[in-house]
């Protein structure tokens, strides 16, 4: 029995992944009317009779659809400043050695530390929240950008420039298809990064927006309307994740694990 399920497993990765998810929301909705507290964590069937208070509420419509074009200007930004500061630091080993460091520096800095300054810099209006949503995605771009020229092998670089290879077509040709994997990759957790801070921004500094919205579901426990939101913003995430896989699968052609 187990030989076959296995099989079958490995043939239909998709069929697996909803099996599992089914089986979760099926525990969590049992949990739900058995041991779990109502107030604090809501069943799955709780969250779906919320959907229609929460979709059906035009502030919160509003709010996600502001929510949704911060992240994207954030993240927008958050790529060409990364492309723009990861390549000209991995391409050059002074730079390398000078600015790495400082980066890996200021990743390390806890960023809600110094929201402060992002209100005193830029109000409580998006400005605020899509910097600071800028802050939490740079950095992963930056570093898988620096890895992926750290890639490329000397000894194609020297190919390259025996067939007499310009310096435009040596990075066109063999820098870029070694940077767009870890590029891509830098570009999903930079998303990811940029959700956080957005939402983190509005959490604490904004008197509207999800967060907000996440702040007052939680304060007057009201779970099953949490918890939609969640679902929602996760909905935002995957489609944006979506989208970066599909212009991964175009970038890099020629590999056969991107088919």
């Amino acid at each position: 029995m187990k030989a076959r399920v296995l099989p079958l497993a490995q043939a239909h990765p998709r069929l697996t992944r909803l099996g599992v998810i089914a089986v979760a929301f099926l525990l969590w909705e049992i949990a739900g009317h058995t041991v779990l507290d109502r107030d604090f964590i809501s069943p799955p069937s709780g969250i779906l009779r919320a959907f229609p208070d929460v979709l059906g509420d035009r502030a919160i419509v509003w709010a996600l659809t502001v929510s949704f074009f911060e992240l994207v200007a954030s993240f927008a930004v958050a790529l060409v400043a990364g492309v723009a500061i990861g390549l000209p630091v991995g391409l050059h080993k002074f730079t390398l050695r000078s600015a790495l460091p400082l980066i890996l520096l200021a990743y390390s800095i806890p960023q809600v530390t110094i929201l402060p300054l992002f209100i005193l810099y830029f109000g409580i209006g998006p400005a605020a929240k899509i910097a600071f949503g800028v802050t939490h995605g740079i950095f992963p771009i930056i570093l898988n950008v620096v890895a992926g020229v750290q890639s490329v092998e000397d000894a194609h670089l020297r190919a390259a420039r025996s067939m007499g290879a310009s310096r435009w077509q040596m990075f066109y040709r063999v820098v870029l298809p070694h940077v767009t994997p870890s590029l891509f990759a830098g570009m999903r957790l930079g998303m990811s990064g940029c959700l956080l801070g957005v939402l983190l921004a509005e959490l604490y500094v904004s008197s509207g927006g999800v967060g907000q919205y996440t702040k007052l579901f939680a304060e007057t426990f009201n779970p099953a309307a949490l918890l939609a939101l969640v679902f929602i913003l996760a909905a935002m995430a995957i489609a944006l994740n979506e989208i970066v896989r599909g212009a991964e699968k175009r970038a890099s052609f020629w590999r056969s694990d991107a088919r």
